[in-house]
Formats: structure tokens, C-alpha cells, sequence
């Protein structure tokens, strides 16, 4: 039935093409010629796509660089067939008509002229089914160019910044009125001095606002930036091609894989990293291809072929060719390849819907409803990387099974992670002696547990830095409900020891190992120091001298007595609940 259906397939004039061509040696030739021509400017193209990657220009344009490479061989193509048809139509042919198929006489001018305008129509739809997604690009990334610059506003400058832009570009203006959280003589006094005012700009309420304002000090800061930015990355690339870098040796341009940054994966890299400088050499070669080649086809990247399959169409039909008989002979073809790929595009559009709905990205910690806990290392349209937390194992899981699982995420929106400690302390203690000093083992905690970047892993409303004159380090950013930290819970009377925990809020979900970890630390030399102890478990008959522990614990009761006028009982002490 299939080939029966193929037989009546309406060939349009592609027959009188294929007769066109065996009965003329004059056509046959000049088919050669256009052929060989077309070869011959994609093999020349080669070598100016190769040599438009090792130009300066290729790392900061790479926009128009990629149209340039894009657009100049479809250009040279178009110039070449016009000419042949040109030549063809101002006598490289005879007039004489040809009797085809259907009874008709064809002129060889007209059929020839026909076949190097579904060239050139060809190379159009090519042309511009490639540079309507490098336009779409460039707009993506103007549009993160514009956030980049937000951020830098909302961190005020970035790290890398030179001779204190920000404050060469924006003045700080105090408010008229005192703000809350902070004395109207206070605030008067910091007025008067250079270092008071830079402390009040960095000042922040107990609801995480800053104060005052600013005004541009120049006419379009944006542009300011944007110059900055240029310097920053020029130096990046001189530092690369002179060897000034960690690998010490000349990085060259154009080589396989590559191994400079065009400016654009450059400002992604530090987006990524916080806003920190890019230390050239710091990547392996081919990092940033191998990181693109793990990422889906977006809809951008589908586009060119959408566009070229549409233009194919049209050419076809253009030549007379039935679609309807066309589609319906193929049908059976599709189908069958439609139930060959089923999991195939479950997958795939799996993929899209995790993506559109941003159900968890890479680098996110989830839990599934089977139980297994970890990162997302990689998400594909095929399958989805998980790495256990601790690097025992990967889950390789059908990304289609993740669209209706159960999917706990520990990291997406969550920025109020709580580091909860457990600790027993002796019966002899006095309960809210205890809960005074684990307030003080909590707000030493809150100052003291900093990442290897020196950044406070707790989260607070005000950061301690900003105490010395020195910018917040994030610890007190996006904090949109009231907190009151640490968190002091006397939570049971156990067989042997006196329960409590201490609760402090950390900036995401890995965060709170590390702060538990160093918080017990911190307890540990607080109790030795006060001398709160850690009973042993007790399971016999008690026979020690309570009187003579008694008295060896009262010696420092003056001092713990201090610790609860200096740091108070947290919310033990001030009624009313809390959530658990």
C-alpha cells in the first residue's frame, strides 16, 4: 500500500528538471560549475571562520563576529548563482524547448534560472534561520548586562572595581528624618564625619532596609558601568595572550578547544561566581563548550531548523510537488518513528517543563519520593544526574519520572534554613544560666562562622561587618520576615541530663553543616568555661557528694549570673511562644 502511495506522488517539474539535465551536455556543465563553485566558497569560508576565531575582535564582539561568520558565506553563495544566472540568461544556453512528460515545451533558460533561485532561496532561508537566533541572543544578553548592573547598584561596586567607581557615579543621600533602630544624637554626630556617613550608608533597620538615597553624579551611569566592565575584561584578555595568568604561559586565540572567554561567557562566569574577578587560566581548555554541550536545545536553537524545514516546503511545493499527497504517503513513516521515539520526546518535554516551571536547576539539593538525597549535577532531555550529598553515589534518573515524582527541594526560594543543635547538661546547672550562655555560644556563632570566602554563613538583619566600615557580605540581604536569633529551647528533663537546643538561621540548606559542626565547637569552650557539664549517661544508684559538686558549681555563679545581664535568656526569658 506504502509504495502504491509513493507512485502517485506528483513529482511537479522536478522530472522535467532531471530530463532537462540528461538531454543537455551545455547544462550538465554549467550545473558542474555551480556546484564546484559553491564547494569552493564553503572550503574558503572555512579558512575565514578559522580566521575570524583567533581575531581580538571574535572575544569582544563576539556577537557580530558570529553574524559575520554567518552571514558572509550565504552572501558570497547568493553573489556566485546570480552571476552564473545572469551569464545563463544572456546566452550560455540555446533557446531550444524541450518536450517533457506532459506534453509541454520548456525553455532550459527558464528551468535552469528555476533551479539557482531554490538555490539561492536555500541559502536565504539558511541565512536568516541562523542570524534571527544570534539577534535573539544578543537581546538575552543585553537584558543580563542591564540585571548585571542592578546587582552592582544593590552590592554597591563590585569587588574588582577600580579607584571606588561607585561612589564616582552615585552620591549617597542621607535622610531628613532619624531612622529607626538608631539614636536621633547618634545619628546627628555620624552626620558631621566622612567615616560616620559611609557607616550610615551601609546601615541597615532590623527589617533589612537601608536608608537614605542616591544621585547620579553622572548623566547615564549604566554606560559608566558598562566602560568599566570593557577595562575589566581587557585586562583579563591581555593577561591571558601575555602569560600574565596562573598557568603562566601564553593563551593563543582561535586554538581548539578554546581557552579565553569571549566577553559574554565571561560576564556569565562571574555572574555565576558572585561577581567575582575571573582569574584568567583558572579553567580547564574547552570549559565553557563542555558546559554548553550538557544544556538542551533551547527554543532559540530549534528555531533555525523550524525555519529551514518551512523554506524546504515552500521550494518544494514551489516545484509542483503535492504536500498533501506527500504527507499522507509518510504518514505511516511518522507515526512509526513517533512510537519509536515515545520515551524519547517524554523526556525531551520533561526537560522543557522543568525548565519553564524551574522545578529545581543544577546545584540544587532535592529529595524524591524514593528517598534519595542529594545535588542535581546535570539535567539532560534524556536522563537527570543526581550526586549524593557526600560523593558515595549518582542516581541516573528518566528526566520524564521527575515531572510526577514527589520532589522535595532543599534550596529553591529557601533562604531561612534552620541550624539546630541538641545539647544535655547536667542537673546541677541552673537552667537559665545554660540558656544565657547558649545565647552567647549562638550570637558568637552568628559572628565568628564564615566560609572560605570570609562571608557569614548565618543569616542576620544587620551584619556584623558593617560594625567595622566595611561592606555587608550578603548575610543580611533578602530577609523578608522578622527573625530573632539564636534560639535558646529547653526542651525536656531526660534520665540523666537537662535537654536544650540552640536554633540559629543559615543562607541556604548546606550552610547549616559547617555552622552546627562550628557551633559545638564554640559550645564546647563556653561550657568548659563556666563549667556546665555534660553528664554521662546514669543507669545506677547515684553515690557521688552532691553537696561538695554543688559548691564547686557555685563558684562561678557570680559569673554565669553576668553572662545573663549581658546576653539575656533569649526568648526563654520573655513569655509567649514560638514556632518549633
Amino acid at each position: 500500500m506504502a509504495e502504491e502511495d509513493l507512485s502517485q506522488i506528483s513529482a511537479g517539474e522536478f522530472e522535467t528538471v532531471g530530463h532537462l539535465l540528461a538531454s543537455s551536455e551545455t547544462l550538465q556543465i554549467a550545473f558542474f560549475i555551480m556546484i564546484a563553485g559553491i564547494i569552493g566558497i564553503t572550503l574558503v569560508y572555512r579558512k575565514f571562520s578559522s580566521w575570524v576565531t583567533s581575531q581580538k575582535f571574535y572575544y569582544k564582539k563576539p556577537h557580530f563576529a558570529r553574524f559575520l561568520r554567518r552571514a558572509v558565506l550565504p552572501v558570497f553563495a547568493i553573489i556566485f548563482i546570480t552571476v552564473i544566472n545572469v551569464h545563463i540568461q544572456t546566452g550560455l544556453l540555446l533557446d531550444d524547448q524541450l518536450s517533457v512528460a506532459n506534453g509541454e515545451n520548456v525553455s532550459p533558460q527558464e528551468i535552469f534560472a528555476k533551479i539557482l533561485n531554490t538555490f539561492n532561496i536555500l541559502v536565504i532561508g539558511y541565512t536568516v534561520s541562523h542570524l534571527i537566533p544570534i539577534a535573539l541572543n544578543k537581546h538575552e544578553k543585553s537584558a543580563q548586562e542591564k540585571e548585571d548592573f542592578d546587582a552592582w547598584f544593590e552590592m554597591r561596586g563590585f569587588i574588582d572595581d577600580e579607584d571606588n567607581l561607585f561612589h564616582k557615579l552615585y552620591k549617597w543621600v542621607p535622610p531628613n528624618v532619624t531612622p529607626e533602630d538608631i539614636e536621633e544624637e547618634e545619628f546627628r554626630e555620624k552626620l558631621k564625619t566622612k567615616e560616620g556617613m559611609l557607616e550610615l550608608e551601609q546601615f541597615r533597620t532590623t527589617r533589612g532596609n537601608p536608608i537614605g538615597g542616591y544621585e547620579k553624579l553622572v548623566d547615564s551611569p549604566f554606560e559608566e558601568w558598562k566602560n568599566s566592565e570593557r577595562t575589566k575584561y581587557e585586562k583579563y584578555y591581555q593577561d591571558c595572550i601575555t602569560g600574565n595568568n596562573q598557568s603562566g604561559r601564553k593563551l593563543k586565540p582561535g586554538v581548539k578547544p578554546e581557552e579565553i572567554f569571549p566577553i559574554d561567557i565571561w560576564r556569565e562566569e562571574k555572574r555565576i561566581s558572585g561577581y567575582e574577578p575571573i582569574i584568567p587560566s583558572s579553567r580547564p581548555p574547552g570549559y565553557a563548550k563542555k558546559k554548553s554541550e550538557n544544556i538542551p536545545k533551547s527554543a532559540k536553537q530549534i528555531i533555525p531548523v523550524g525555519i529551514f524545514i518551512a523554506t524546504i516546503l515552500g521550494v518544494v511545493a514551489w516545484w509542483g510537488v503535492d504536500l498533501i499527497v506527500l504527507a499522507t504517503a509518510t504518514g505511516g513513516l511518522a507515526i512509526g518513528l513517533g512510537l519509536a521515539l515515545q520515551e524519547t520526546m517524554q523526556n525531551y518535554f520533561a526537560y522543557i517543563l522543568i525548565r519553564k516551571d524551574k522545578i529545581f536547576v543544577e546545584g540544587e539539593r532535592i529529595k524524591l519520593d524514593t528517598g534519595y538525597n542529594g545535588y542535581v549535577h546535570r539535567i539532560t532531555p534524556r536522563v537527570t544526574y543526581i550526586k549524593d550529598a557526600l560523593n558515595e553515589s549518582i542516581a541516573i534518573i528518566p528526566t520524564r519520572q521527575l515531572v510526577n515524582a514527589q520532589i522535595i527541594n532543599y534550596t529553591q526560594g529557601n533562604k531561612m534554613v534552620p541550624a539546630i543543635v541538641d545539647v544535655g547538661v547536667s542537673y546541677l546547672n541552673d537552667p537559665k544560666q545554660v540558656s544565657a550562655i547558649l545565647v552567647k555560644v549562638g550570637k558568637r556563632a552568628m559572628n565568628e562562622v564564615i566560609d572560605a570566602k570570609g562571608k557569614h554563613l548565618i543569616r542576620q538583619m544587620q551584619c556584623p561587618y558593617l560594625k567595622n566600615n566595611q561592606p555587608s557580605c550578603g548575610c543580611d540581604k533578602d530577609i523578608h520576615v522578622d527573625i530573632n536569633q539564636p534560639v535558646v529551647r529547653f526542651n525536656q528533663f531526660n534520665d540523666s541530663s537537662l535537654d536544650f537546643s540552640v536554633w540559629v538561621y543559615v543562607r541556604d540548606y548546606g550552610a547549616q553543616f559547617k555552622t552546627k559542626t562550628d557551633m559545638r565547637i564554640i559550645m564546647y569552650e563556653e561550657f568548659k568555661k563556666y563549667d556546665i557539664r555534660i553528664p554521662w549517661p546514669i543507669r545506677t544508684v547515684y553515690q557521688g557528694d552532691e553537696k561538695r559538686e554543688q559548691e564547686e558549681i557555685d563558684k562561678l555563679v557570680e559569673d554565669r549570673n553576668k553572662v545573663i545581664d549581658e546576653y539575656g535568656l533569649g526568648d526563654l526569658g520573655r513569655g509567649g511562644g514560638g514556632e518549633e
